[in-house]
C-alpha cells in the first residue's frame, strides 16, 4: 500500500479506508485518523456554540444565581457578559464557587472572574488545540470580523472531531433517551428510535426507512448537520447541540404550540 504514496488527502482517505478494510487497523482507529485529517482542514466557526446557545451569566447576578445556573445547566464553566453591551468580560468557573458556600463572606463575582481568551472564527482547529495544551485553558471565546462574540468552544468540541462523543457532565444516563426540560423543549439522544420518539410524542412519523432522529434531521438537511443548526419536522422544532464532524449525538426538541387563531380553527 505504501509503494504508491498519496498526493493529497482525498487520497490519503482512501489508503486509511483500505488499510481499514484489509484488516491493518480496527474501525475506530481509522476513523480517528481521519478526525485528525479533518481537525486540520476545520475552522472554528464550524465546531463552536452559537452565541444564541451560550448559557452565560451576568456580571451582576448574585450568588444564589450562580449557584442555580451551575446546579441547572450541570457546565463547569461560563462566559460572564457586562450589564450593557452583552459581551464577555470573563470566565466564571463553578468550582469556585464552593468558597463562598456557609460563608458570611460578600460575593463578588468580579474577584473570581478567569480572563476570557479570544479567537477569530476563521482559526484552524489544529492551531486551537495546540493553544489549548500550551495555555492549559479549556474554553475560549470566538469574535466575528467586527470583534462582536460569535460563539465559544471548548477543548471537548475539538478533541471530539477526533475520537467521536465525549461524555461529559451535562450528559444524562444512557436510558434518559428524552429529557423534558421545561416549556415543551426536551433534550433528545439523537439515536432514539422513531419508534420510542412516537410513543413519547403521540406522533406518527414513518419509521419503514430511517429508524432514529439523528437519522431523520440529517435527511432533512441533506447533508450532516453542525451544531446550532435548526430544522422544523411538523410540530418540532430541533437544535442540534452535540454533534462532530462524523455523527448528531444530541439534539433539543421545542414543540411548537399552535396559535390561539390555529386553534380555534
Amino acid at each position: 500500500m505504501l509503494i504508491k504514496e498519496p498526493q493529497d488527502r482525498a487520497e490519503l482517505r482512501a489508503m486509511l479506508r483500505r488499510a481499514q478494510v484489509h484488516g491493518l487497523v480496527d474501525a475506530d482507529a481509522e476513523a480517528m485518523m481521519e478526525g485528525v485529517i479533518s481537525v486540520c482542514e476545520m475552522q472554528v466557526r464550524q465546531v463552536m456554540v452559537p452565541r444564541a446557545q451560550m448559557t452565560t451569566i451576568a456580571r451582576q447576578a448574585g450568588y444564589a444565581d450562580a449557584v442555580r445556573l451551575a446546579v441547572d445547566s450541570g457546565y463547569s464553566r461560563f462566559p460572564v457578559i457586562d450589564e450593557k453591551g452583552g459581551e464577555v468580560v470573563g470566565i466564571l468557573l463553578a468550582k469556585d464557587l464552593l468558597r463562598y458556600a456557609g460563608s458570611k463572606e460578600p460575593f463578588r463575582i468580579r474577584e473570581l472572574l478567569r480572563p476570557a481568551i479570544f479567537v477569530p472564527e476563521s482559526k484552524r482547529l489544529n492551531v486551537l488545540l495546540a493553544e489549548f495544551r500550551l495555555s492549559r485553558n479549556h474554553m475560549v471565546i470566538v469574535v466575528d470580523e467586527f470583534g462582536g462574540t460569535a460563539g465559544l468552544v471548548t477543548i471537548e468540541d475539538v478533541l471530539e472531531q477526533i475520537v467521536g462523543d465525549i461524555g461529559d457532565e451535562t450528559d444524562r444516563l444512557a436510558r434518559d433517551f428524552i429529557v423534558p426540560r421545561g416549556d415543551e423543549r426536551y433534550l433528545i439522544q439523537a439515536m432514539t428510535e422513531i419508534a420510542e420518539f412516537n410513543d413519547y410524542f403521540g406522533t406518527q412519523w414513518d419509521d419503514s426507512e430511517l429508524d432514529t432522529i439523528g437519522g431523520l434531521i440529517t435527511q432533512r438537511l441533506g447533508r450532516m448537520p453542525r451544531r446550532g443548526e435548526q430544522v422544523t419536522i411538523d410540530d418540532f422544532e430541533f437544535t442540534v447541540v452535540r454533534a462532530d464532524s462524523r455523527r448528531i449525538h444530541l439534539v433539543e426538541a421545542h414543540r411548537l404550540l399552535p396559535t390561539a387563531g390555529e386553534a380555534t380553527a
